[in-house]
């Protein structure tokens, strides 16, 4: 199915953090990969997730997410950074998922269930997709994580040396840590939330 058609059919639209791996992509320990991703829309058959390292029609993928679990399943259609995933399954397990995505829908739709999370110290950008800008001025694509005033998580092909100088969009720091998902970056100076969304996918002037 594509994803055009998909964005046509009755399924949830909403924001799921989660990670995944691939079948073919490795770290340097020889050890399959573990990339963070986001899920924005999703029904019990499939699901829309938009990813760094996307790979390729008919690649098959395992997925986790924190609310409904874990999941396999085949790319059947890309988009810029992200896929549609055709999710592999029983008939008894669509049936919870698809308990399991009512609620959630209910939940978010209610003021009342959600949380306030304004002064919380890390939130989770409005966009995902942004660039890496190294010192010598090579740019990727990387995706963000979570990110707070002096800081960001982001999970890309590339993992660079803690220490390295580099941008995330228009903000400039230094790697400080590596995870299994990704690594983090300090800010040279803290930035204000209010101006970090648009920051984050602001290309760097050079």
């Amino acid at each position: 199915m594509s994803i055009e058609r998909f964005l046509k059919q009755r399924a949830v639209d909403i924001v799921m953090e989660g990670s995944y791996v691939l079948s073919n992509w490795y770290d340097p320990q020889g050890k399959l990969r573990t990339f963070t991703c986001r899920a924005t829309r999703v029904s019990p058959f499939r699901m829309i997730v938009d990813m760094p390292v996307a790979g390729k029609v008919g690649d098959n993928l395992i997925s986790y997410f924190r609310d409904i679990g874990n999941f396999e399943g085949m790319i059947s259609d890309t988009a810029r950074g992200g896929v549609l995933l055709e999710l592999e399954m029983t008939q008894t397990m669509r049936a919870k998922l698809a308990n399991k995505l009512t609620w959630l829908e209910k939940k978010t739709q209610d003021p009342a269930s959600i949380v306030d999370v304004r002064n919380a110290p890390r939130f989770v950008p409005k966009a995902a997709q942004t660039t890496l800008t190294l010192a010598d001025g090579a740019i990727h694509s990387c995706f963000v994580i979570d990110a707070s005033k002096s800081g960001v998580a982001v999970t890309s092909e590339l993992q660079p040396p803690i220490g390295t100088p580099l941008a995330i969009g228009a903000c400039v720091g230094r790697v400080i840590r590596h995870a299994p998902d990704g690594f983090a970056v300090k800010f040279a100076k803290p930035q204000s939330r209010d101006e970090l969304n648009s920051l984050i996918v602001q290309p760097r002037m050079v």
